[in-house]
Formats: structure tokens, sequence, C-alpha cells
């Protein structure tokens, strides 16, 4: 579950300082394909790490997290646009 704080516990740190949410399916690229076709920013272009295909996004209250999905490209590799 995710919440939001009361307006008296807000954090003085930047939001999502020290968290990492990932969320694995089927098709990582697709998805990206389909958030670009909607106007969509990531951060930066889909990239593999860890043996996945990571594309990094930022939601509308500045929390970081990714769409995953397992692949056999080499470490680092960036999609090619």
């Amino acid at each position: 579950m995710l919440q939001d704080f009361l307006s008296e516990h807000q954090p003085k740190e930047t939001l999502g300082t020290g968290a990492s949410v990932s969320f694995m399916c089927e098709d990582a690229l697709a998805l990206y394909r389909e958030f670009k076709s909607r106007g969509i920013q990531t951060r930066k272009r889909p990239f593999v790490g860890n043996r996945l295909w990571v594309v990094p996004l930022t939601d509308p209250d500045g929390y970081r997290f990714g769409v995953r999905k397992p692949n056999r490209c080499a470490e680092e590799s960036e999609l090619a646009e």
C-alpha cells in the first residue's frame, strides 16, 4: 500500500529518496512505446540492467519507479530508436 504523507509529517528529503519501486511485466518495451505514443516522458531511454529491460519513469508527484522485463541482451544496452 502506498499512502500520502499527512501535511504535518511531510519529509524534508526529496520525494522518493532511498526507495525504488519496480514492476515486472510481460513486455517493458511495449509499455515504453505505449507511454511514448501517449506523450508520457521517461527519465531516459530503456536500458538493460541486471539482465532486465528497464523503463525508468517518474510519477506526477515526483516518485521514481520503473517497469522491467527479463531479457538476454548485453548489460548496459540501450534501446535504439
